[in-house]
């Protein structure tokens, strides 16, 4: 089976979108500038920011792999992943909102990426089996 090419599919274009938005808002909310270093924090704030980093960069490898793949399984596994990784990162987005970030547009911003990248995801999701 031939592979599709990966910029053709709208789903992992919406996922390197939501990438790069989860960058620039992990940058910005961390207050450890050095987004490499993250992980190292202790503060609640950077470990979440961190979190919603990690979990974006996932997004992507995910629809690789159940678009290279030819078991449904394998499918199966990553539509899951993929769900569980969208729920997460709102759920961080709600914990930074608690933990008292002022500048909640940012945080609207990521959950209207969210929502749009989710619309994508169900038809994309659709047209796998």
């Amino acid at each position: 089976m031939p592979y599709r090419n990966l910029s053709t599919v709208p789903v992992y274009k919406k996922a390197l979108s939501l990438c790069h938005t989860s960058r620039e808002l992990a940058s910005y909310f961390s207050y450890n500038k050095d987004l490499l270093q993250l992980y190292k924090s202790s503060s609640l704030r950077d470990i979440m920011a961190n979190s919603i980093l990690t979990d974006a960069i996932l997004l992507p490898i995910q629809i690789e792999q159940a678009e290279r793949s030819d078991c449904k399984h394998t499918k199966l596994h990553s539509i899951k992943f993929i769900n569980t990784i969208t729920r997460n990162i709102l759920s961080y987005c709600n914990g930074l909102e608690h933990h008292g970030v002022k500048e909640k547009e940012y945080l609207n911003l990521l959950r209207t990426e969210i929502t749009s990248f989710r619309k994508t995801y169900k038809n994309w999701r659709r047209s796998l089996r």
